[in-house]
Order: structure tokens, then sequence, then C-alpha cells
């Protein structure tokens, strides 16, 4: 993997000091095309960035090329066209301070922002946020006062030309930190020998790991040679840029993360969560039914259509628990202690899906969480239910919701049967990382579900391993990238065998009324 290098348009575009030969003109990247630069970071710095022009080739060449380009086609072309932004305006007017200096006759005025960076400190959240949307190196943000109210007016792409004299420090130290190269020095860093994207949504109020955990681990990463890159559903088209994929937010299967793991793996990277992990695990129609074939213990469970809610419900006598297959968070299960709420509740899920699972209820003060990496156990944890509430998350009317609290668990202290439950049923599954939720009762232990994509957030279900879950995970992806680059794994590397598991406590009777209340 090659360092990173600059294109411009014209050679004397780049007035500064160049003491390590990576500013280039497009007329000799378009000749380097025999694929020996590949991997590269490419900042893209050409004047015509409209479509079809210099700056949009320049992009679309890196990218067709694997390289990591900033900006990306799809940022042009987003740039391209204000009515193509507009609906991102009122996200960045939320975090506009107004001016206090300027005098009331003055109705508009613009900002530069480099690489995420800009000379008043008023504008620094704005103008990250502006970066992190549009990837744009370097532009131009108008702003105009209408009604006495300020907001964004126009963003345009500008080009080295464009940056005054009296902005030089400020563009190179934000082209230093992006490229985390010092251009005007001769030491450099090392390259990474692995790029790893982490599919995140910023936005997301119930993230699978939070924004300060992801950056931890990247931290961590670098002293691995790793270098991570945040990225969202925006970035599907340079995905291929990087070497390997990891998921940091709720799959499912219609939905842009499973596109994202469908490309990753077309491509040969190395991805978690993978397509058949994402598939298998969103519908819980697909974990029962695997389950109960496989003879592992779940609360009895019934699948239910329109055809089957009347005659279920006429031999209804216990608690029960309503899913919608796809659900996640806790979100679209219900529980039925009547015949007349199950009825109810069953016919409003019916709605959404064609099949709905019924289960036993069982009550217990925490669930057990068992992390499962490469079919071996990572961490452990108690998912303990809200006050008063009979599950770890209560969502309510008005969007919002309540955690109960996570308790981190030694692996030699959680019961074996929880483990090796938990292990062989993530097995079933695949070799990536999942999450496994069971229930320890006085009949046994029932596994509840397999999720694909399980929290883990610093000082929660690395309370007790700390580091070395970031480590095994960020192993996993080297190992996996190495191995499909023809070289050998490091021995020991655990692979992913299906292991049977006999308990007593398998679904035998999947026709019948639920009939036992924990």
């Amino acid at each position: 993997m090659s360092g990173p290098i600059i294109i411009v348009e014209k050679r004397a575009d780049f007035r500064w000091d160049d003491p390590h030969n990576r500013v280039i003109t497009f007329e000799d990247y378009l000749k380097s095309g025999d694929g020996a630069g590949r991997r590269r970071k490419v900042v893209n710095l050409c004047r015509d960035t409209a479509y079809l022009g210099v700056g949009y080739y320049c992009s679309l060449l890196a990218e067709a090329r694997g390289e990591r380009v900033t900006p990306g086609l799809d940022d042009l072309l987003e740039l391209g066209r204000k009515r193509h932004y507009a609906h991102r305006i009122g996200e960045l007017n939320r975090l506009l301070e107004a001016p206090v200096d300027l005098p009331r006759s003055i109705g508009s005025f613009a900002v530069h922002v480099y690489f995420g960076r800009v000379e008043d400190a008023g504008f620094a959240r704005l103008a990250l946020r502006a970066f992190e949307l549009f990837r744009c190196p370097l532009m131009e943000i108008a702003f105009e006062r209408v009604d006495g109210i300020w907001s964004v007016s126009a963003i345009r792409p500008l080009d080295p030309r464009d940056v005054p004299p009296e902005r030089d420090r400020l563009f190179l130290d934000a082209l230093d930190a992006y490229t985390h190269r010092l251009w005007r020095r001769a030491r450099s860093a090392p390259a990474a020998r692995l790029d790893l994207a982490i599919l995140h949504d910023p936005d997301d109020p119930m993230p699978p790991s939070r924004r300060e955990t992801l950056q931890h681990m990247g931290r961590i990463a670098e002293t691995m040679g790793i270098a991570t890159h945040l990225i969202t559903r925006r970035d599907l088209a340079r995905l291929t840029q990087f070497d390997a994929l990891f998921i940091r937010e709720t799959t499912a299967v219609p939905h842009h993360t499973f596109r994202f793991a469908k490309k990753a793996e077309r491509a040969g990277m190395p991805v978690i969560d993978d397509p058949a992990s994402i598939l298998r695990c969103t519908n819980k129609v697909f974990l029962a039914e695997l389950l109960r074939g496989h003879g592992l213990p779940t609360p009895r469970t019934q699948l239910l259509t329109k055809a089957t809610v009347a005659p279920f419900a006429e031999r209804f006598d216990q608690p029960a628990v309503l899913k919608i297959p796809d659900g996640s968070f806790s979100q679209g299960v219900k529980r039925a202690a009547g015949a007349d709420e199950f009825t109810a509740i069953a016919q409003d899920m019916l709605r959404q899906s064609e099949i709905i699972l019924v289960q036993e209820f069982m009550y217990t003060p925490f669930d057990w969480r068992i992390g499962v990496l490469a079919g071996e156990p990572l961490f452990a944890a108690r998912y303990f239910m809200c006050d008063a509430h009979w599950q770890i998350m209560q969502h309510g009317a008005d969007g919002s919701h309540v955690e109960g609290r996570t308790q981190a668990v030694p692996l030699d202290r959680v019961p074996a049967a929880v483990r090796d439950t938990a292990v062989a049923a993530a097995r079933l599954i695949g070799d990536g990382f999942y999450g496994v939720d069971l229930k320890e009762t006085d009949a046994g232990v029932f596994i509840i579900e397999i999720n694909d994509n399980p929290n883990l957030d610093r000082g929660m279900e690395d309370g007790v391993a700390g580091d070395a879950v970031y480590l095994a995970l960020l192993q996993r992806f080297m190992t996996l990238f190495e191995q499909r680059a023809g070289r050998e794994p490091p021995a020991g590397q655990p692979t992913a065998t299906i292991r049977p598991l006999h308990s007593a406590n398998v679904l035998t009777m999947p026709t019948l009324a639920l009939g036992r209340q924990r």
C-alpha cells in the first residue's frame, strides 16, 4: 500500500512545498493506470468538480482503481446542485451560532472550510459536520440573514487557488491532520497494514457501539498497524477502497447494512456482520426453526398466522410473549396476560408481518449475554430488567427508552451450561461476532435470541476484559485479511465448527399451547 497523494489540475495550483513529491497532476495520474499505486489515500484538489469535469473524472478513476479518494463521486454529485443537498442544510443550521460582530447592514457572508477545519472557532462544529456530510476537502459555506435569522444559503467546492496566503497555516495543518503525514517534513508515518471501514449511524439514539467506543477501538487499532475509518450509509460507492468492513449499525435485510455486507462479500473483503449472519439472525422465525431443528433449548415457541390466531387464543391460558420476526432492541416484543389481550396484540402485529411468534413467558431478573467471536466466547454480561418492567429495555409512547443496567462478568464465572449453550448456538450461525441472550431458570438454560450485531461499549460489555475485547476483534479482521491474501494465519486461530450440545430442554411440543409460567 502506497502513501497518500494529492492530485491537482495544474502543478502551479499547489504553491506550497512538497518535499515527498506527493503532488501530481491529473494528466500524470491518468497515465499511471497500471495498478501499482492502488489502496492509496487520494486527495482530489482539481479545479473543475462539475459532472464530467476534470475533478469528476479524477474521483471516478480513483474509485475504479480501488483507491480511497476524497471527495468521492457521490460527494461531488451531491454538491453539484443545491437541490441535491438541500435536505442537509437543516442539520447544519442547527449547529450555526449567530455571528455577533456583524452589523445589521450585512445580510450575507461566507467561511472557508479546509478538511473540516475553519478559522473562526465559532463555526468549528458546523465545519466538521459539513466535512463529514460532504467529504469535500476545500469548500465555502455561504450564509444569509432573512428576517433576522441566519442560515446556510449555499455550499460550493474550492480549489487550492482559493486559499488566501493568510490561511496557508490553516490549510497545511488541516491537510497534515487528514493525511496523517507532515508534508513539510522528511519524516513520515508507516503505512497501515489494513484499512478497516466501520459502518455507523451518527444519528442513531441506540447504536450497538457509541462513537466514543469506536474512537477508542481506533486508537487500539493504530498500535496494531490497522487504520480505522468511520463511514456512513453514504459511503457505499467507495466501500471497496477499504480492506475490511465492521458493521456497527443495527442490521436488517431490506436495509443499507445488508447491501454493504453483500458488496463487501462480493469484493472478497472480510466483513462482520456477513450477509448470511444478517439473514439468519435478524429473523426470529429462522432462529426458532434453526434452534429447534438442532435440539437447542428455547422457551416453547409457536409460529402463528392470521388463520391460526383464533384457534390458539381459545387454548390460551398462561402469559405469553409475542414477537414480530424482525424487531430489535426489544421493539416489536409485547406481553399478553389474557386471551383478549393476546388476540388484540396478535392481530395488530399480523398487519406488519405474515408470521409472528408467541413464546412462553419466562421472567428472570436478568438475561445473560454471551459475546462469541469465531466460535469462541469473547465476553459475558448480565442485562438486568428495567425497574418494574419485564424487559431489559422499556420503550415509551413518545419514542424515548430506558435501559436496565449492564454488569460485565468474567467468563470463568459464567455457569458452564450458559456458556456452552451460547457457543453452540452461535456456531449454528457462522464464524462472525454474535451476542447470544439466554435465561437461566430452575428448569434449565434457554436461548432467547442470537444477535448478529451485539452491543459493545466501553465500561459495559468490556467491563471485565477491557481492551482485550477490541484486540481480539481487530486480530480477527487481520487474520481473515491475511488468509484471503494467501498468507498463513497465526497458529491457534479458532475455527467455527458446530459442536452438538445435548440437553433435556428441547422443543418437543411446538404445536401445543404454552403450558407453564416462570
